[in-house]
């Protein structure tokens, strides 16, 4: 078989494409639950904390051009090409992450706990006795004839 070959019949298989499909959901999942994490729970977070915005912590690692005189936040000083350790977006995207992750838990326990289970096999009723009598008397007949 060829490469070529080989190749096609591992990318036509369903759960290649079964991967696919979950990667660009996941994907677009991914930027719902960002916007979940910066536009409404961190603001909650902030306003229960003082006004804390995790995105503005960060440690300057070298000083700003001489000739930069724009305001001292993260975007602005990232736009002028200022080195920042910016811890705050690391905490950022990590409640990203747990929340999201939380979120995937849930999911997939309903999800399992619709699917329905098997039923469970039925017993056969028991063989009365004069069948196995009988079954008794046919076998050792075999051995005589």
């Amino acid at each position: 078989m060829s490469m070529m070959s080989e190749f096609k019949e591992f990318a036509v298989k369903g759960n290649v494409m079964d991967l696919a499909v979950g990667v660009i959901i996941g994907g677009a999942f991914g930027k719902i639950v960002d916007s979940l994490v910066k536009d409404m729970i961190m603001p909650i977070v902030g306003k229960i904390f003082g006004g804390l915005d995790f995105s503005n912590y960060f440690v300057r690692l070298a000083d700003a051009p001489a000739s930069y005189t724009g305001p001292q936040t993260y975007d602005a000083l990232t736009k002028a090409g200022v080195p920042l350790f910016a811890y705050g977006n690391f905490i950022t995207v990590l409640i990203n992450f747990i929340i999201l992750a939380f979120i995937i838990f849930w999911m997939v326990k309903l999800i399992n706990s619709a699917k329905k289970a098997p039923p469970p096999a039925e017993e056969a009723p028991p063989t009365p006795d004069d069948v196995l009598l009988l079954r008794e008397i046919r076998d050792a007949l075999k051995g005589r004839y």
